[in-house]
């Protein structure tokens, strides 16, 4: 797409609007005056009730089925490939530009001076860390984030500098769509084995992202001991903070104001957030966590925080592929819980595997000494829970990239 037409774009149909990512960047083409309108298959009020404030129509799946609404340029979440080929396909038949979220981010973003934050783990959170830092040092940037930052309450923040602090995802090369001043490169593991081949492939993939980037950080070890006392819990946020820091120090930010904004950033939605205590005293916790290493560090970090009680988790893999590939790191993942309750594997993008599950992932863990249990359903799941007599001695956790945390909404009421 020529940069003169995007200059001209007047109306953007957004396919997949409720999306957490898509639907940042609705904000922001919204926040430029841009008219903005969209489908989603299903209600989601954290992403869709700002846009609707922000004057954004969202249409019903039959209506945008039975005819496509007018746009200069449709843009579409990736899981809609699969979800709903027949709208690309149509949105394809107009004489419009039709790209994906991150090939429109990364048109948009040539107009910045980008900080593009990726790695297999830690990216969001050092993302909102990053975004965070350079609020509190006066720098005004916008900010698009696969979350909603508890510092601005949303998934994006508008800015009226030149800096650009984004979540550079690797699925499908995505993080290739932009050219960044800063490239971070939080850690590289074997993920999204759907799409590369290996980890090699992967590692091939984050090589051309630091080529591309004009300053790339991917050790940023020395920072770790200046990192400050986090109210966000576990190591691993401590290297999302060192990886901040390494930002800062770049951007000649000084250190103790860096630091000061680290030690009150109070985190992200979904990631490791604390949502409720019950009045039987039972806290409960949503997190994102959905690869073996991130499971791993996010149940140790709640071991660290509460030594002596039960953590029951509800788990929902994310899935097939990543589930068969990754099963024996799985079943090593859970020791610090004392039970974990499998949803069915979330598909999302993919077609059924019957040769991988979440009765056989349960199966294998129980081998490892944990209580797990595979659910067939999320009211059967919700049933049960309550059936456990969770208090005060209790950490309850929905876990995973799906909709576990849907468990926690019905049994505590929580929506």
């Amino acid at each position: 797409m020529s940069l003169d037409y995007f200059s001209t774009i007047k109306k953007i149909f957004f396919i997949g609007i409720g999306g957490i990512g898509i639907s940042a960047l609705a904000k922001m083409v919204s926040s430029r005056g841009i008219e903005v309108s969209g489908v989603n298959d299903e209600e989601s009020p954290k992403t869709l009730n700002p846009l609707r404030e922000l004057g954004a129509e969202i249409f019903r799946l039959d209506q945008v089925k039975a005819e496509l609404p007018e746009a200069d340029l449709y843009v579409y979440s990736d899981a809609w490939i699969y979800r709903e080929p027949e709208i690309l396909k149509k949105a394809r038949t107009t004489d419009k530009p039709v790209l994906s979220y991150f090939e429109a981010l990364g048109e948009f973003a040539k107009e910045y001076k980008v900080i593009a934050i990726s790695g297999t783990h830690g990216k969001t959170t050092t993302t909102a860390m990053v975004a965070g830092i350079l609020v509190d040092a006066g720098l005004d940037p916008t900010v698009i984030v696969g979350s909603f930052v508890k510092k601005f309450n949303s998934n994006f923040r508008p800015g009226k500098s030149e800096w650009f602090v984004i979540e550079a995802d690797e699925y499908n090369r995505h993080f290739l769509n932009f050219h960044p001043y800063i490239g971070v490169v939080t850690n590289i593991e074997a993920d999204h084995l759907d799409y590369y081949k290996d980890l090699d492939d992967i590692k091939n993939a984050f090589k051309q992202f630091i080529l591309q980037s004009e300053i790339a950080i991917s050790d940023y070890s020395k920072y770790l001991d200046k990192v400050p006392k986090l109210s966000v819990p576990g190591e691993h946020n401590r290297q999302n903070a060192a990886a901040a820091l390494s930002v800062a120090d770049i951007l000649k930010i000084p250190e103790t104001l860096a630091q000061k904004s680290l030690a009150e950033f109070s985190g992200t939605w979904r990631r490791l957030e604390k949502r409720a205590e019950t009045k039987e005293g039972t806290i409960i916790y949503d997190d994102y966590a959905h690869h073996p290493t991130e499971i791993r560090a996010s149940l140790h970090a709640l071991r660290e925080l509460y030594p002596k009680k039960k953590i029951t988790i509800v788990f929902q893999p994310h899935l097939y592929s990543r589930t068969k590939a990754l099963f024996g790191d799985f079943t090593l993942s859970f020791g610090d819980a004392e039970k974990v309750l499998f949803l069915p594997i979330y598909f999302a993008r993919e077609d059924n595997d019957e040769s991988v599950s979440s009765h056989k992932l349960a199966q294998a863990v129980r081998l490892q000494g944990v209580d797990a249990e595979a659910m067939p359903d999320f009211e059967i799941t919700e049933a049960y829970v309550k059936t456990l007599n969770l208090g005060k001695n209790d950490v309850f956790v929905t876990m995973g990239a799906g909709e576990a945390y849907k468990v926690a909404d019905k049994v505590f009421n929580l929506a």
